[in-house]
């Protein structure tokens, strides 16, 4: 039995299952890769925005643009005041439509991942972005244990509700990030772990903020309310033994950056 693809329709939703640790991540990152102002950026599987406001906050921007297959995600990042200047485009990872050296960084956050063709889509972002600039991503380290909700994930294989895996889950290795910078290319190719945390007040924030998620929320939606309940406590039990108080859940990814060399 197939499952289903993971969908992004909810921007909302999404900004609260996934923004957060996006931001959490993405902050370290956008200072692991110090960009000078000024710069001409493009944010590769953008999705609500998440990633976009960081660069738009404090990398003053030359221009930004943001590249995404859901249009649901694209409106609600169009909707923020801080994106207003921004230019989003439902685009293709693996077929970019731009004229080659147009930016002078391409960055895809905690999207390798879902591209089906990885080496393509680095081999687009290193086209796109000129002599001398940088192309860079950090992804949740899938295989490692890396995921924010892998407790989620692995409590609902244990019932038999397996979630939709992306289809490239191996591309978050370091090693395979290595090589796909290096196929494309890139030079000065390094490499970074980045660690984060992120608490929710209660179970009742938690479960409500999974419940808006592109890929638990999906196995959620699809079980009765008898199997909901009995999941909801399950997983209750593994996350809050004591039964109250705060929940804080780690995450790891890995980053990589390289540069298009010159002429």
């Amino acid at each position: 039995m197939t499952s289903e693809p993971i969908r992004f329709t909810d921007g909302a939703g999404y900004d609260r299952f996934m923004g957060v640790w996006s931001r959490l991540a993405g902050q370290d990152f956008l200072g692991w890769i110090a960009p000078s102002h000024g710069q001409r950026w493009l944010d590769v599987g953008c999705g609500n925005g998440a990633f976009t406001q960081l660069i738009a906050q404090q990398s003053e921007p030359l221009s930004l643009v943001g590249i995404d297959p859901s249009e649901a995600q694209l409106a609600f990042a169009r909707q923020h005041p801080l994106l207003q200047s921004v230019e989003f485009v439902i685009a293709d990872a693996m077929a970019l439509p731009f004229p080659d050296a147009a930016f002078d960084l391409a960055v895809m956050p905690l999207v390798i991942f879902f591209v089906p063709d990885p080496a393509q889509g680095v081999g687009e972002m290193a086209r796109v972005v000129a002599p001398g600039g940088t192309v860079a991503a950090y992804a949740w380290d899938m295989e490692g244990g890396g995921f924010p909700y892998r407790d989620v994930t692995e409590t609902l294989s244990a019932v038999g509700r397996p979630t939709p895996m992306p289809p490239s889950p191996e591309a978050s290795r370091f090693e395979v990030l290595e090589d796909l910078w290096a196929t494309a290319g890139l030079s000065d190719i390094q490499t970074r772990v980045i660690a984060v945390e992120r608490t929710f007040a209660d179970y009742d924030e938690f479960w409500n903020t999974l419940l808006g998620g592109p890929s638990a929320g999906q196995a959620l939606a699809a079980m009765n309310e008898e199997e909901r309940s009995g999941f909801r406590e399950l997983l209750r039990a593994r996350l809050q033994p004591a039964g109250s108080g705060p929940i804080t859940l780690a995450a790891r990814a890995h980053a990589i950056r390289g540069t298009v060399p010159g002429p």
